[in-house]
């Protein structure tokens, strides 16, 4: 047929005539290689994968067949062969030469589907990430009587199908030569075989050997017998090295045999950020599927690496994730149970392993207790919180103290510790993660115990008031102290308090900084925002600055009658007391605090020259 024939003859076809997609098969391995796959050392694992299963598949049949995989990298080229099921002619055109068909949908292989590792129909075709030709060999064991089959495959889509003589095959099973593509030859040397076929299938249950060598490592390190529980701690410690690079501090096992999982989670040895992702080594039936899992275990849960095997979890179409379904949310329960079970137990049988975790993994015990009574009433005697009183766990701060005040915040906290503790006011540092929301839980697991946030107020309260006559004789004083404060949102008030080296304290709390913000937005808004703002506006406490009468700097400036320099003295205690309880400078803080300083000189040389 002619082209202006075949042209005509497509013209006549109905619109409704159904047609078949063309595959650039190019474009398809290009999209494997650089979206699905994250590194072409995927090849490996899916050439074992379909090894495994063509085993798998057979054994399920003849129970006595031979479960044999033979790796051999020579010449540049990879050629891998097993004892599996095999394959037919037939089976060659319909699962090899079909983009998207798996063979484990074959016919009669259902009631063994679940063990098989792959449950997608990519297959061979990830090879083509590393080789440029694919060559399959394959006799079916069940169908002896067929001959063996030759299926060679090119990355540009092409492919021949012939049989061979009985004596090329004379056994049932499969082996597939690689032909490496340009620039990929060294994904096929031997050392890289070697190493990712150990990597991929340390704990599969057949009898694998790449060049001989043996590849497997079973059992699994968690599942062998120790004659102690100290050896069995150091083979684990090394097996953590080997595997993440570091010494755990302990190992937790996570045998969940209801979910079909066994492994183990290791401690990390130094603290990390809760945002800070923790990634776990999962195998699916023996043959590792990722390195880099998320989901695996509960948020809290973030001081432990994990390493296990599993044969209940469902991959992702690349099989370098988990699937987030029911399962996984499961599995994710009841590992999270394993990990809180070892922290009760350290608590209850083995309080030093106990202390030398909370010295380094605090933040994880907190989160999970934020959630969990029972874990917080566990954990009140060991969990450290900074207070007044040093380190100490909140049962103990309680029970010296019949009102647990805190802070919500580090700075607040700094601003009112060493008055509050001159005072006898015991106070629980709440500004660090987590642990505001531990002090508030603290009366459900300790009933009677009395919580309340300090305010400024509060503070104010614990300080010894002035003889109304002496703060009547500095009344011109404060009032023009207060008027230089005052734009600033600030009152000033005059108390006795301890230590006397303090000559004056920055109070305020959230919503005096609130309302602080609020004004200055007011100030730089246009008309129609000014407005808003200003609606808003509230009775809220202003933030103020307590004088120390007991202070000697505070009694020699108090006694000062020029008020431009009793607005530099203010301005510069001001100043003090901000820097005093660390808190950031906003730019109007900054700048009084320049203006105070060249105050001062100003006064001080001036005072100079009338010498």
């Amino acid at each position: 047929m002619d082209s202006q024939t075949s042209q005509s003859s497509q013209a006549s076809r109905s619109p409704h005539q159904p047609h078949t997609f063309q595959v650039d098969l190019r474009g398809l391995v290009d999209l494997l290689s650089h979206h699905l796959y994250s590194s072409p050392k995927v090849y490996l694992r899916e050439l074992l994968q379909n090894a495994v299963d063509a085993v798998t598949a057979r054994r399920a049949e003849e129970p006595d067949a031979p479960a044999l995989v033979r790796l051999h990298a020579a010449d540049g080229g990879l050629r891998v062969e097993d004892s599996g099921v095999g394959l037919t002619e037939s089976d060659v055109h319909t699962l090899l030469a079909t983009i998207g068909r798996s063979s484990k949908r074959a016919q009669g292989l259902q009631e063994v589907r679940s063990d098989f590792l792959g449950q997608f129909g990519i297959g061979l075709l990830a090879c083509f990430v590393v080789a440029e030709r694919i060559r399959v060999v394959s006799r079916s064991a069940r169908a002896p009587e067929a001959p063996p089959v030759e299926w060679t495959a090119h990355d540009d889509g092409s492919y021949t199908v012939r049989t061979l003589p009985h004596a090329e095959r004379p056994e049932p099973g499969t082996t597939v030569h690689l032909t490496p593509r340009a620039g990929a030859a060294e994904w096929l040397s031997p050392e890289r075989v070697l190493t990712l076929a150990r990597d991929f299938g340390a704990l599969l249950p057949y009898d694998v050997r790449v060049d001989g060598e043996p590849i497997s490592d079973l059992p699994a390190p968690w599942d062998r017998p120790y004659p102690s529980p100290a050896t069995r701690r150091g083979a684990l410690a090394r097996h953590c090295h080997e595997l993440f690079g570091f010494t755990p501090l302990d190992s937790i096992g996570l045998d969940v045999p209801v979910a079909g999982v066994r492994g183990v989670a290791y401690v990390l040895p130094s603290a990390v950020s809760p945002a800070q992702r923790a990634t776990h080594r999962v195998h699916l039936k023996g043959m590792l599927l990722t390195e880099r899992a998320e989901q695996l275990l509960p948020d809290w849960a973030f001081f432990v690496r994990c390493v296990l095997d599993t044969d209940s979890l469902r991959p992702t179409a690349s099989r370098e994730s988990l699937y987030e379904d029911e399962t996984l949310a499961a599995v994710r329960d009841a590992l999270g149970e394993r990990i809180r079970s070892w922290l009760t137990g350290l608590a209850a049988g083995d309080p030093e392993r106990l202390a030398a975790f909370l010295a380094v993994h605090h933040l994880g015990v907190k989160s999970l207790a934020r959630h969990d009574t029972d874990m917080l009433r566990t954990m009140l005697p060991w969990l450290p919180f900074e207070t007044t009183d040093g380190q100490l766990s909140l049962e103990e701060f309680a029970q010296r103290h019949p009102v647990v005040h805190f802070t919500r915040t580090v700075e607040e906290y700094r601003q009112v510790a060493p008055i509050a503790s001159a005072q006898g006011v015991g106070v629980v540092n709440g500004g660090y993660t987590y642990d505001s929301d531990l002090v508030e839980a603290l009366p459900r697991v300790r009933p009677g115990t009395v919580v309340a946030e300090l305010d400024a107020d509060t503070v104010t309260a614990h300080l010894d008031a002035v003889d109304p006559a002496a703060e009547l004789a500095l009344s011109g004083f404060l009032a023009a102290a207060r008027a230089k404060l005052d734009p600033l949102g600030c009152d000033v008030v005059l108390r006795a308090f301890h230590p006397l080296s303090v000559p004056a304290l920055h109070l305020d709390d959230r919503t005096a900084r609130h309302e602080q913000a609020r004004a200055e937005a007011e100030e730089r808004a246009d008309d129609l925002w000014a407005g808003i703002l200003g609606s808003l506006r509230g009775g809220a406490p202003r933030a103020r600055l307590v004088l120390n009468h007991l202070n000697p700097l505070v009694r020699r400036i108090s006694s000062i009658k020029d008020p431009e320099l009793i607005g530099t003295a203010t301005e510069s205690l001001y100043g003090q007391a901000l820097l005093m309880a660390q808190r950031p400078l906003r730019p109007a803080d900054s700048a009084l605090l320049n203006r105070a300083f060249i105050g001062l000189l100003e006064w001080a040389t001036h005072g100079e020259s009338d010498r």
